[in-house]
């Protein structure tokens, strides 16, 4: 299969004097870039090549399970608009992170770009402490803010996955 090469996010390093709200969003951008750098320059097979046994992940998985995370976050939770889930099912709720020959890195890349883009126009608008309009399983209110930080630390442990992932394929480390 080939595959093509998908141009990164320009990495931007966050501002050390902005106000909250740009802070937040700068060092969410920040990470999101920091995950495509990870996957920059590998081929689909590299980009399924799991960590050591017995975790089977991925930086593929990793790609779609952060589409995952923001459509879950951003359009469900935050605008309440119902979207259901873009790999997962009820049935296999990992299925994001669980990896076929058949997903390649320029469809997840694709999806995950426009969740992003989507997660941006959602959020725009919003104060930090606007509650989100859609619900949550556990039951419990979330405003913009929290989701934020949430969105913050979920893509920087993930993305110390993807630097132990990327030197285990290519030996490439650093941020």
């Amino acid at each position: 299969m080939t595959t093509e090469r998908i141009a990164s996010v320009p990495r931007v390093d966050p501002s050390t004097t902005s106000g909250e709200r740009e802070a937040l969003e700068q060092w969410l951008d920040f990470h999101r870039a920091t995950l495509a750098g990870k996957c920059e320059g590998l081929d689909d097979a590299q980009l399924r090549t799991p960590s050591a046994p017995p975790s089977d992940l991925t930086l593929l998985g990793l790609v779609r399970h952060m589409a995952e995370v923001e459509n879950g976050w951003f359009r469900n939770v935050l605008a309440g608009e119902k979207a259901g889930r873009v790999y997962s099912t009820e049935e296999d709720r990992d299925r994001d992170l669980r990896i076929t020959e058949e997903d390649s890195y320029a469809e997840a890349y694709a999806t995950w770009q426009a969740q992003i883009a989507h997660a941006r126009t959602v959020a725009a608008g919003r104060g930090l402490d606007d509650l989100a309009t859609g619900s949550h399983h556990s039951g419990r209110p979330f405003n913009l803010r929290w989701i934020y930080l949430h969105m913050i630390e979920e893509y920087a442990r993930h993305n110390g996955h993807a630097d132990l992932l990327r030197e285990r394929i290519d030996g490439a480390t650093g941020d």
